[in-house]
């Protein structure tokens, strides 16, 4: 190794939920707390600042909403798979999170008497998607890592590849990476690791997520012995631009864009009549691609076929002043001003229900390891998240882990100093992806396991697909360990970044495959042809994925359900 350093707490992750933790490590500890902050790309790259329609939180009491209304939507979006306990304290503590960015300084949106703005979105019974116009997750970036400049207690590790999560048994012991812009091998140690890293949504052809987003801390966290919880639940974003899948945020909708087929009509009146196109993710995209399925759709380029996310009756104003990301997007990327004309979009996806298993406070089973935002999955969003509940989360959970994190430094042990056999063993993985040899290549084999995830685990699933699909994974995995990595040299070998994401994403997907085959109902996003209905005898349980070197162990916990039972879901 060519360096090993130290912190009190290691942050791997630097969107929203780790920006957040570090801000409330920084402010519990007076400063005091030594944070590293580690990060694939540059601090401010990461996905959260594609987020763009919103932040749920019940503002407007004094209008209708409520608490018990927010946790209901919630719930009922669901697909009643949610852990209900966690709802109620995510709902009752994301307005806090909300006036605190106003204090903070965010340029939130502002009504006619100068209040926080909120619009309506989908699944939500209120309009509580809290905005700063259509650019809300990159202003909620900025906000946090300002606040977290006014400490000197924190080190960025940017462009830094984490490799492998490294314990000793049941404990964390540290990090072993690889800074790209030297090529030196790193390892890194604390006391409190928090996993914060996101989803992996590139485990699709057609996506929403940045191409840096990879699951590597999903990943790392199943290889380091922690349970993945609920992966085969992957949602569907409706509005994905065509052709390369950048988020069309929900907020169109929520400010009264409509959604056409080709024949012009909207056709969610046959699948969400009350709703219309404001109904769940989950509902929406599977009547897009119903429509496109029975030939409604326009043609569109390598078979993605598309409808009409329909702007134009909103007027110039309305879009400039709410929508003015979605028109840029639109004019560079497509060539269309929304304000003329309707946008192509299509089903894509976007998000991981999924994640690392967590408690309500964070905390893995790994006494020192805590996981929040899209990496964890405390069982918030069960089988279908509302859109603008995943930045509240991020919010919600940053601060409860760090919370956590900062309250238990004191008692934390500092981990025993790295052992030349663990240094050696962390040496050899990298060496041994440099020096593979064979006639396979990486990109290719990335190219095949997203086009097969697109073919047979896209929003609509079969026995039959799912298990041709595992097949293919597997066998994708075999032959990725001949493919070399052509590259040798030190400085930004991103050749070698590919062979570990691949190695990443091929056992995320492994996961999400294996517990989509074996759930044996529709709910939420995970809607199977061949057992069209919600089974909540059989499958009102989480599903807990245990590496093994033969494939995933497959468990089961039940859901915590404190005050709704589980009823026909209709919108």
């Amino acid at each position: 190794m060519d360096q090993s350093l130290g912190h009190d707490v290691l942050i791997l992750g630097a969107g929203l939920a780790g920006l957040r933790a570090a801000v409330e490590i920084a402010q519990r500890t007076d400063g005091k707390a030594d944070i590293g902050i580690v990060s694939k790309v540059q601090l401010m790259r990461a996905h959260s600042v594609c987020a763009e329609g919103g932040t749920a939180a019940m503002l407007r009491t004094d209008e209708g909403d409520s608490i018990d209304l927010h946790a209901w939507d919630t719930v009922k979006g669901a697909d009643f798979l949610a852990d209900q306990d966690v709802v109620y304290r995510f709902v009752n503590a994301s307005p806090r999170e909300i006036f605190l960015l106003d204090h903070w300084g965010i340029p939130w949106t502002r009504d006619e008497h100068g209040r926080i703005e909120q619009r309506p979105f989908g699944g939500h019974s209120y309009p509580r998607a809290t905005l700063a116009a259509d650019k809300t997750g990159f202003f909620e970036m900025q906000t946090l890592y300002d606040t977290l400049l006014k400490y000197d207690n924190f080190t960025r590790y940017d462009e830094f590849f984490v490799s492998e999560i490294l314990m000793e048994g049941d404990e964390f012991v540290g990090l072993a990476g690889i800074h790209a812009a030297t090529g030196d091998l790193v390892t890194l140690q604390g006391k409190a690791l928090l996993i914060a890293a996101g989803g992996a949504g590139t485990l699709f052809g057609f996506t929403t997520y940045s191409q840096s987003v990879t699951g590597d801390g999903l990943a790392m966290a199943y290889r380091a012995g922690l349970p993945l919880e609920d992966m085969e639940f992957l949602q569907f974003h409706p509005t994905g631009l065509i052709p390369s899948g950048i988020l069309m945020t929900e907020g169109c909708r929520g400010e009264g864009g409509y959604l056409r087929n080709a024949e012009g009509e909207r056709f969610l009146e046959r699948y969400a009549p009350d709703k219309m196109e404001l109904g769940p993710r989950d509902v929406i995209s599977r009547a897009e691609t119903t429509e496109i399925l029975e030939g409604r759709g326009f043609e569109g380029p390598d078979g993605l076929d598309y409808l009409h996310l329909d702007l134009t009756h909103l007027g110039a104003d309305r879009i400039n002043t709410r929508l003015p990301l979605i028109r840029e997007v639109c004019m560079k990327f497509v060539g269309l001003d929304p304000i003329d004309s309707p946008i192509p979009i299509r089903p894509v996806a976007h998000y991981s229900m999924g994640g690392i298993e967590t408690d309500i406070d964070g905390a893995t089973r790994c006494p020192t390891i805590w996981a929040a935002g899209e990496a964890a999955c405390v069982s918030l969003h069960g089988a279908n998240r509302l859109g603008s509940n995943s930045t509240a989360e991020c919010l919600v959970w940053g601060g409860i882990a760090g919370g956590e994190i900062a309250d238990r430094l004191g008692e934390l042990p500092r981990p025993p100093a790295l052992t030349s056999d663990q240094l050696s063993a962390s040496e050899a993985r990298i060496t041994g992806l440099l020096d593979r040899k064979g006639d396979q290549n990486l990109y290719r084999l990335r190219q095949e396991l997203r086009s097969t995830m697109d073919q047979y685990a896209g929003v609509y699933r079969t026995g039959e697909g799912l298990a041709k699909a595992l097949e293919i994974i597997r066998e994708i995995k075999d032959r990725s360990t001949r493919a070399p990595v052509a590259d040798k040299s030190r400085v930004y070998n991103s050749n070698l970044f590919h062979a570990l994401e691949l190695e990443n994403l091929l056992d995320l997907a492994e996961v999400t495959v294996a517990g989509a085959l074996t759930r044996e109902e529709s709910r939420g996003a995970h809607s199977r042809r061949d057992f069209v209905t919600r089974d909540d005898e059989k499958w009102m349980r989480h599903t807990l994925a245990w590496r093994t070197d033969s494939g995933p162990r497959l468990d089961y916990k039940p859901v915590t359900t404190t005050t709704w039972k589980p009823v026909e879901r209709k919108y």
